[in-house]
């Protein structure tokens, strides 16, 4: 994924050709590109001779052609900085031990910078630890710290989507072993009222929270589905409200599983957005 363009003259090479951020090289001279080793030894390698490009621009495939430029130092380059990879501390949602698939996070994968989707090659899960709690205040979400282990890969990542990223799990019995199994709620029993949340703010340990259920709506944007607001003083406390890491909690509501956790107000730490489980599963399908 182009993250920005290197320089801003006018000749830059990808600027000539029409590419900028958000867009995603999908290949140079007929090639794959998988990430940014691929597309810098082509470019390297290129002489100063024009490359054919395709990239996509949302649901969009284009094509151009550029000509790489020889910099001070040397050697060739086509003027952007390019993002292919991407980690982070997340919740999740959902784990069928009969097809051994989860899903995760009620929203998408995105960059920082281009608030784009980012594509997925293949990506893993990997058990973390929750260390330190940056609290939520006004203006300023706060955020879970966490530890990870890179060897600990327990998940696979296939797919990131706008309602969340979904995989397969590797034989993780201890992901349901001792667990209470929930029914799928339909969009049509969800209430407005009580219900909870089951999230991991502290170690690796997950506990039940009291929240709200304000407003709920059907014809919305498919990640903010309903409006919570926290309400458990446990979970006031520690983080002030909903905070990030905690995108993808699992929400219960009259011993169904109605949806997940997504956004945080930041004017309002203890209210944000969440996704009806059903359009999770959609997603996964």
């Amino acid at each position: 994924m182009v993250v920005s363009l290197a320089t801003s003259d006018a000749d830059n090479p990808c600027r000539l050709a029409g590419i900028g951020p958000g867009d995603i090289i999908r290949s140079v001279d007929e090639k794959e590109i998988s990430g940014n080793r691929d597309l810098r030894e082509i470019v390297l390698k290129c002489e100063g001779k024009s490359l054919s490009v395709e990239y996509q621009r949302g649901e969009e495939t284009k094509k151009c052609t550029i000509t790489p430029r020889l910099g001070d130092n040397g050697e060739y380059s086509i003027g952007v900085f390019i993002r292919d990879s991407i980690a982070g501390i997340g919740t999740m949602t959902y784990y069928d031990p009969e097809t051994k698939s989860y899903g995760a996070l009620g929203h998408g994968v995105c960059d920082g910078e281009t608030n784009s989707i980012i594509p997925v090659d293949h990506g893993s899960l990997m058990g973390s630890s929750v260390r330190e709690v940056k609290q939520g205040k006004s203006g300023q979400p706060g955020e879970l710290c966490g530890d990870y282990e890179a060897k600990d890969e327990f998940a696979t990542i296939e797919k990131n989507t706008n309602s969340g990223i979904f995989g397969k799990v590797k034989n993780e019995e201890s992901l349901h072993i001792g667990r209470e199994a929930y029914p799928v709620a339909k969009k049509d029993e969800i209430k407005k009222g009580k219900a909870t949340i089951l999230s991991n703010i502290e170690g690796d340990g997950v506990c039940e929270y009291e929240i709200e259920i304000t407003a709920i709506s059907k014809n919305g944007e498919k990640t903010k589905n309903m409006m919570i607001r926290a309400v458990d003083p446990k979970l006031l406390s520690k983080t002030g409200g909903i905070v990030r890491g905690m995108s993808g909690s699992p929400i219960i509501q009259n011993g169904k599983i109605v949806g997940a956790v997504t956004h945080v107000l930041v004017n309002d730490p203890t209210r944000g957005y969440a996704i009806f489980i059903e359009n999770m599963l959609d997603a996964a399908a």
